[in-house]
């Protein structure tokens, strides 16, 4: 069965094709090409904003109510057409499908339920009589139009988490895909476009020095909300600063994980395969660095060599898969760079993996 793509930009409340050029879409497991994809123009970029601007002052003022409506709605068409996320999102990242059918598509429609109930349970500080004859309140307004750029390694997953706080505190968004990743929020753009009002939700896919650079500069964008690495997020705060936008930045992360000599061994190398190695490590919050006592030393080596040497990818049958490929040929070469790195050093062993799988695609041996 041939998989069916959507690559229409959602402009207001219609579709239309990108006006530059086209930007490569790539299978990891594969290297080959799903298909080209032609980023939006500056022109649509500015339609895009000007159809934001002009739907926020009606959905600023819907009620939590219909908002919360809204968002339950998106959800449960999500759930419906699970399978489909999953699958388009397991082709474009490389994630094995159970990852994708069986841990982010739950947790998807899982933050678009949270923030249904949240909109509607927001508390806020007691109104008080501060100054003789007069009393104090606080109100809670919308932002405005939110320009959101997400990553490549959870597209789906990350686009929920910028879209419904946004739209449910009654924002509107021009939503900016990762070049790489853009097909699961183009099919999602199906989904709002049908169950929100116009212009309250605009997908554009490009690349972040053109679509990107171009967003974050436009004065028609209240805020700007980001996840990417440290030298993005400088850029962001540049062009934040320029007309006083509002900035949400999740940047580059590194988890340590301190092991004592009193630890159970065992627990922590479960916990290490799993969370250290999810999505090939493609995580913010992978567990990227170990510092060990010195009794627990040698065995914690050696144990967590033996499970991340059995560790399963790369395999035909994709149910079998724990984890796929990395997103790029750039992401597999740099990553191999690190490892050679570590080995021209004479205090570091590689004790397993550590190799380019030559089956074609993005995969590296942990």
């Amino acid at each position: 069965m041939t998989m069916q793509f959507d690559t229409g930009l959602l402009i207001g409340g219609a579709f239309e094709p990108g006006q530059e050029q086209g930007e490569k879409v790539l299978n990891p497991r594969t290297g080959e090409l799903i298909l080209d994809l032609a980023e939006a123009s500056t022109d649509q970029v500015d339609r895009a904003v000007a159809a934001a601007n002009a739907a926020f002052g009606g959905w600023s003022r819907t009620t939590p109510a219909e908002r919360s409506a809204a968002l339950l709605a998106i959800a449960d068409r999500i759930e419906a057409e699970a399978d489909g996320f999953a699958a388009l999102e397991a082709l474009n990242c490389g994630k094995p499908i159970n990852a994708a059918r069986g841990d982010e598509i739950p947790a998807i429609v899982d933050c678009f339920r949270f923030f249904a109930g949240a909109v509607r349970c927001q508390h806020g500080s007691i109104a008080g009589e501060y100054l003789a004859g007069h009393t104090s309140m606080i109100r809670r307004d919308a932002v405005g139009v939110v320009a959101s750029i997400a990553p490549w390694n959870y597209p789906l997953m990350m686009m929920a988490w910028k879209l419904a706080p946004a739209i449910g505190g009654g924002n509107t968004v021009v939503f900016k895909p990762s070049e790489q990743t853009p097909l699961t929020a183009l099919k999602l753009a199906r989904i709002l476009a049908e169950v929100l009002p116009e212009g309250v939700v605009n997908v554009l896919p490009g690349r972040g020095e053109t679509v990107g650079n171009y967003l974050i500069n436009h004065r028609g964008v209240d805020m700007i909300s980001l996840t990417g690495d440290v030298a993005t997020g400088k850029k962001m705060l540049d062009a934040a600063a320029k007309t006083v936008k509002r900035t949400h930045l999740e940047l580059g992360g590194k988890a340590p994980v301190v092991v004592f000599d009193d630890a159970d061994v065992a627990e922590v190398v479960e916990g290490l395969r799993a969370f250290g190695y999810y999505n090939a490590g493609q995580d913010c919050t992978a567990a990227c660095r170990i510092y060990a006592g010195r009794k627990v030393y040698d065995n914690l080596v050696a144990d967590l060599t033996a499970a991340v040497s059995s560790i399963a990818l790369g395999n035909e049958d994709d149910t079998t898969n724990e984890i796929g490929p990395l997103i790029s040929l750039r992401q597999r070469d740099r990553v191999a760079s690190f490892v050679e790195r570590a080995r021209e050093q004479s205090h570091i062993a590689v004790t397993t993996g550590g190799e380019v799988m030559g089956n074609g695609g993005f995969y590296y041996r942990p």
